[in-house]
C-alpha cells in the first residue's frame, strides 16, 4: 500500500478552509479516483495549537499500490489541482509513502 500525503505549511498570510477541504475537495479525489483510491484521511491542526506549528492541515491518500495511485491521478490531477484555488493559497508539499505497517 502507498500513501500520498500532502502538507499544507503554517505560513504568514496563508488561508486555508476546512470545511471545502472536507466537504468538496477530498470527496471529488476520492469520486473520481473511483477504485483506485482505497481512502483518505484528512488532519486539521487543533484551535489550541501552538503559533509556530510547522503545518496547518494534511491529508493523506491511500492506495493499494503505485500503479492504483498513477491510474487513479492519471485523467484527474489537472482538475484536482484546478480546485486547490477554492479553498488555499498556501503551496503543498507533497510527499509519497509506502505504508509498512
Amino acid at each position: 500500500m502507498i500513501k500520498y500525503s500532502v502538507l499544507y505549511p503554517n505560513i504568514k498570510n496563508g488561508t486555508f478552509d476546512h470545511a471545502y477541504y472536507r466537504d468538496v475537495h477530498l470527496p471529488l479525489i476520492k469520486s473520481r479516483m473511483g477504485a483506485f483510491c482505497h481512502s483518505y484521511a484528512i488532519d486539521k491542526i487543533p484551535e489550541n495549537a501552538p503559533a509556530d506549528a510547522p503545518f496547518i492541515a494534511a491529508c493523506h491518500i491511500y492506495c493499494n499500490s503505485m500503479e492504483d495511485f498513477e491510474q487513479g491521478m492519471k485523467d484527474n490531477a489537472a482538475d484536482f489541482v484546478a480546485d486547490v484555488a477554492n479553498f488555499t493559497n498556501i503551496e503543498p508539499v507533497k510527499m509519497i509513502f509506502e505504508v509498512v505497517v
